[in-house]
């Protein structure tokens, strides 16, 4: 059976998150191309005022390498955009001609930014700050030229203008607003904010409405609805953004502010999904990057055919991305609209805490000076906590509390709510594998990987976990069953480590709670002490010459009798080349492909049923036998009992079971290998190039 294509207009970071859960979920599941207008592999867009602002390099904020798609099977076209959507033919066309074909389209075309269209607003030194040509152009005009405005005090145009002010230039930031993030703070919060960044030596107009353009061959400044001027260079606008939902028109999508979509994503075009900054769902269209992570989850798990819960919305936040300022903000922060439920100010310490509540139910945090608890008020937010629980995890005093609070965080509490990160995943992967930087810790678990807003509290954790003051639980596993501890793992580990003489010595040395234990544990005991087993594969012909199927069965069969198993393994066989159904349901399968044979695995026709993915294509029957052989004699070596074959395969990773079956060296050896005390099964090396089959 081919693998459906899958197409992605948009190589942003919500399209190719959703790919990456889909590679994670069902790697052989899709043919995947990805269509992106910038000459780039995905980067991370957010970290762009760090590179403006001299903390990272173009390099840095790259976050999957052309190697990565040529890694992962992915058809990368960059520097293209497409231009029309055929939604009824099932192709996409690009400005260049190019026509391509999909069986599921994910639309993750992202938004533009918003340019008004004022008078001269075409000369050059005038640009948007949204990719890395924007960036690029940013920091040549800062060699030339000295005189700067940026029109937006959002957060974006806030980070943009103090990269402007690292790059050497004089900055004004222009707003329309009476304060600064005015969507963001309450007026305390943004006063404190604009006192921080004038002391860093930016400048402020506020309520002001730009009206033209000044200039002549290129923008020399700005001026203002109430006739006054102000002279500028380069001008920057940073006032908001528009999402790209052109392809709507000529797909027949439905297109309110965004593409409309429902809980699991869908547009109103069947096989038609929509991501990110072009996606609206009930109502509301999210510029924030975990809002875009959560709704790609909820794609990918759809698409591969997972149980998913649907999309729900998400709780709107923002932290400011400057040097030696720290804001949070989250959820509903209007003055007026909520009740204030608790508020600190301190001045000397230049801290600030606000919670809001909607009844008894906080409904908005803000944060100046000291954001520790972030992260948890975020969480409250999102589990629609009580006011007192919430006003209980913010402690007056100032300082810097980051270890503090990393030391009482619960250890299921989220770090990174972009990528879902807890606790106990940082703290584990630092103690486990000696981690030293927060670069290491990012590369390991995507911790401070996208907005970097919780960088702050991963630094204190990574301190905390190194010095060993701070400890989590071990991840731990049910109990294989109720006479026992126990977990699969650790039973399958103790029962090989000891040499038990009888199972009755086993459950006496390992603790079991009853004398003869349970229809659980008595098998798995026996099949640990080599006493039982399940016979090794029972192949059946599904397809094409019924005859020479059976012929091939039975050599599988014969190839592996007397290997006890784990778990009972089937085998089909179609030599016909149709892809019958009954294939992809078998723990294995076999099938005459124009290339030769491919190899299934990983199938299971009970609840829950598993369709089995493509492990392997094999030049000849006698290759193709050996690599299953070894897959089998891989599977009894190292899956637990009643472990099925679906679920090792889960566990091992198809990925690196296929490169180390893939490796004939690797092969050779595990086809050589039996399971500690198991009968020695027939060692089957296949003949070659041919589709013969010979025994040694």
């Amino acid at each position: 059976m081919g693998r459906e294509k899958l197409v992605v207009v948009g190589n942003g970071m919500a399209g190719v998150r959703c790919v990456e859960e889909i590679c994670a979920l069902a790697p052989e599941k899709f043919e995947i191309t990805i269509i992106g207008s910038e000459p780039h592999p995905n980067y991370n867009r957010i970290l762009l005022s760090k590179v403006l602002q001299g903390d990272a390099s173009m390099d840095d904020i790259i976050l999957n390498s052309w190697q990565w798609y040529e890694e992962k099977g992915i058809r990368l076209i960059t520097g293209q955009k497409v231009v029309r959507l055929d939604s009824e033919r099932k192709t996409v066309a690009t400005g260049s001609g190019r026509s391509i074909g999909y069986d599921r389209l994910i639309l993750a075309t992202g938004s533009t930014p918003f340019i008004p269209q004022l008078p001269g607003i075409g000369k050059p030194g005038v640009i948007a700050f949204r990719t890395m040509e924007d960036c690029r152009k940013m920091t040549e005009t800062a060699a030339n030229y000295r005189q700067a405005i940026v029109i937006g005090g959002g957060l974006l145009g806030l980070e943009a203008a103090r990269g402007l002010l690292n790059l050497g230039m004089e900055v004004h930031v222009v707003h329309n607003a009476s304060y600064l993030m005015n969507r963001q703070l309450d007026r305390i919060a943004a006063d404190m904010l604009r006192k921080e960044l004038e002391g860093q030596g930016m400048k402020f107009l506020f309520g002001r409405k730009t009206e033209r353009v000044l200039g002549r061959k290129r923008a020399e400044g700005v001026q203002f609805a109430d006739g006054s001027r102000q002279r500028a260079d380069l001008i920057v606008m940073a006032v908001g953004i528009r999402p790209n939902v052109e392809l709507g028109e000529s797909g027949g999508i439905r297109v309110n502010r965004a593409f409309v979509v429902d809980d699991y994503m869908q547009t109103s075009e069947p096989d038609v999904y929509a991501i990110g900054e072009c996606a609206e769902h009930d109502g509301i269209v999210y510029g924030l990057v975990a809002p875009l992570y959560e709704q790609g989850k909820v794609l990918a798990r759809r698409l591969c055919g997972v149980e998913t819960e649907p999309y729900r919305g998400s709780i709107p936040y923002a932290q400011l991305k400057i040097s030696g300022v720290d804001v949070f903000s989250a959820g509903q922060i209007a003055d007026g609209e909520e009740d204030i439920a608790y508020q600190v100010y301190d001045g000397v310490q230049r801290t600030y805490a606000k919670i809001l509540a909607e009844g008894d139910r906080i409904s908005g945090a803000i944060l100046y000076g000291d954001t520790s608890d972030g992260s948890k008020l975020l969480q409250q937010l999102k589990r629609g906590a009580g006011i007192a629980s919430a006003v209980r995890s913010i402690s007056a005093g100032g300082g810097d509390r980051g270890e503090e609070a990393a030391a009482s965080m619960p250890d299921a509490e989220i770090v990174c709510n972009c990528n879902g990160v807890s606790k106990a995943a940082i703290v584990r992967a630092v103690q486990a594998e000696g981690l030293k930087t927060v670069e290491a810790v990012k590369a390991r678990t995507k911790a401070s990987g996208s907005c970097g807003g919780c960088r702050p509290m991963v630094e204190a954790m990574l301190r905390l976990a190194a010095s060993g003051a701070v400890e989590v639980a071990a991840e731990t596993e049910p109990a294989a069953c109720g006479c026992t501890e126990l977990g699969p793992s650790r039973l399958k580990a103790a029962m090989e480590e000891a040499a038990f003489a009888s199972r009755g010595q086993a459950m006496e040395a390992l603790g079991w709670r009853t004398r003869d234990g349970c229809p659980t544990c008595r098998p798995a005991l026996r099949y640990y002490l080599r006493e039982d087993g399940h016979e090794a594969v029972i192949a059946y012909g599904v397809g094409g010459d019924v005859e020479q199927a059976a012929g091939i069965g039975l050599a599988l069969e014969h190839s592996m009798r007397g290997l006890r198993l784990p778990g009972p393994v089937a085998i089909a066989v179609d030599t016909g080349a149709q892809g019958r159904g009954g294939l992809y349901v078998k723990e294995l399968g076999l099938s005459r492909a124009p290339a030769g044979w491919e190899i299934y695995a990983g199938g299971n026709e009970t609840i829950p049923v598993k369709q089995a993915q493509l492990l392997a294509l094999e030049p000849s029957l006698g290759s193709a036998i050996d690599a299953i052989h070894a897959c089998v004699v891989w599977y009894a070596s190292s899956a637990y009992y009643g472990e099925p074959l679906w679920r090792w395969l889960e566990r091992i990773g198809l990925i690196e079971v296929r490169e180390r079956l893939l490796d004939p060296e690797a092969r050779v050896d595990l086809l050589l290998e039996q399971p500690a005390g198991h009968p020695q099964s027939r060692i089957a090396i296949g003949a070659g190039s041919g589709d013969g089959y010979v025994e040694e």
